[in-house]
């Protein structure tokens, strides 16, 4: 088909709940995306931070093609061995006991509410608990993790939501502790908020919230389903903090373009039982596959390591953007995670660089969001940049 009847089809037949921009993605290699006429981009959003393993890994194509041709699904009835072996996997990576594989983060963020919950039900009996959660927050658009979301402009159609959510200053540990009490049973936040702007959160912030936890017996939740698997150069986000959570939710990356997420709790909170919470399709043979290829090759190409080196180098280059122009008025991130804010709108700077190439994508707060797939080099910053820089002129 040609791009433009793609396009009438997909306007015709879809929900309109994107507006897509008028290009239609055919394949991928490497760091680059090629759309239905052929054009070539330098891909800098990883179709929102999930490809961190860039298009066409050998190892990981080969792996779910296998696992095609053996078991794609059996029900969480049975068990299956990629299963076993991706949650033995994750609980290594993080510290975590126990693992819930999702569909998605948004799936995660509601069973780590539902995980939270249900600990606190199971020492006092009440369910009237709360949870505290951070302003200009984003955890989802499902009506649980819409209700953590501090965000009111995607709360307010839907209305009302799930009840007992109080939002805290994000890196304001005061703005916390004074909505604390003997009702409260989880804190959640993004160790680095993303669709909130790209703020990183403060060592005494972070370390800040752990102790309040570790003092009121409350669940400390680490949403990483963005800044999680690598982005920042290590692992998890979480672990450049010297702390450790309760809860934490993880998706995008973890399946390289295959709908899996996962929530991980530590053994002490594992409070969900046979009957509490259920997926049929989470943690099938095939994404389980996706997840363990994605995870070895982590490991093969030392990812976090390479994440660090040219997230340095990227850091580097947009301070130098950040100076020179005077339309650019904050640079902030981690690793392979980080955003420019502007004085002008974002909408035909991101325009131009589609023209010239160049796959951007932004962030609240008028923000361009920086999250191309970990396996970059050097030299495509400095491509992403020479671009940006005309696209800004």
């Amino acid at each position: 088909m040609k791009t433009q009847e793609i396009m009438q089809m997909a306007e015709g037949s879809l929900l309109h709940t994107y507006n897509r921009y008028p290009i239609v993605l055919d394949h991928g290699e490497g760091v680059y995306l090629y759309d239905t006429d052929g054009k070539k981009y330098l891909d800098f959003a990883a179709g929102i931070a999930v490809f961190g393993l860039g298009y066409g890994n050998e190892g990981f194509n080969q792996a779910v093609k296998d696992q095609i041709d053996k078991l794609v699904h059996t029900s969480n009835l049975f068990y299956n061995e990629p299963a076993a072996k991706a949650a033995a996997k994750l609980t290594a990576l993080t510290g975590m006991d126990r693992v819930f594989f999702t569909n998605s983060g948004t799936e995660a963020i509601e069973g780590a509410i539902k995980l939270a919950r249900k600990y606190a039900y199971n020492k006092d009996k009440k369910t009237d608990h709360e949870i505290i959660a951070m302003k200009h927050s984003f955890h989802g658009r499902s009506m649980g993790a819409l209700s953590v979301t501090g965000n009111e402009k995607y709360q307010e159609p839907f209305k009302p939501l799930i009840g007992g959510v109080q939002f805290a200053e994000f890196n304001n540990l005061e703005s916390v502790k004074a909505l604390v009490n003997d009702r409260t049973c989880a804190i959640i936040l993004e160790p680095l908020q993303g669709e909130g702007g790209i703020y990183p959160a403060t060592e005494a912030f972070i370390q800040g919230v752990r102790q309040i936890c570790d003092e009121n017996d409350i669940l400390m939740i680490c949403d990483e389903i963005q800044c999680g698997m690598g982005r920042t150069g290590s692992m998890y986000c979480y672990q450049q903090y010297g702390i450790r959570p309760d809860v934490v939710t993880t998706a995008k990356a973890l399946g390289n373009g295959f709908p899996v997420g996962a929530f991980l709790c530590r053994e002490s909170c594992a409070a969900l039982v046979p009957g509490d919470h259920g997926s049929t399709y989470g943690g099938n043979p095939l994404v389980c596959a996706a997840a363990n290829a994605v995870l070895d090759q982590f490991e093969a190409l030392n990812l976090t390591d390479h994440v660090k080196e040219v997230g340095a180098y990227l850091y580097e280059k947009l301070e130098e953007l950040t100076k020179e122009k005077k339309t650019i008025t904050a640079h902030r991130g981690m690793g392979l995670m980080q955003g420019l804010e502007f004085s002008v709108p974002l909408a035909g700077i991101i325009t131009k660089a589609q023209e010239l190439g160049l796959i951007i994508i932004s962030a609240s707060g008028n923000v361009i969001r920086f999250v191309p797939p970990l396996v970059i080099e050097k030299e495509h910053v400095d491509e992403m940049i020479a671009i940006l820089t005309q696209c800004i002129e």
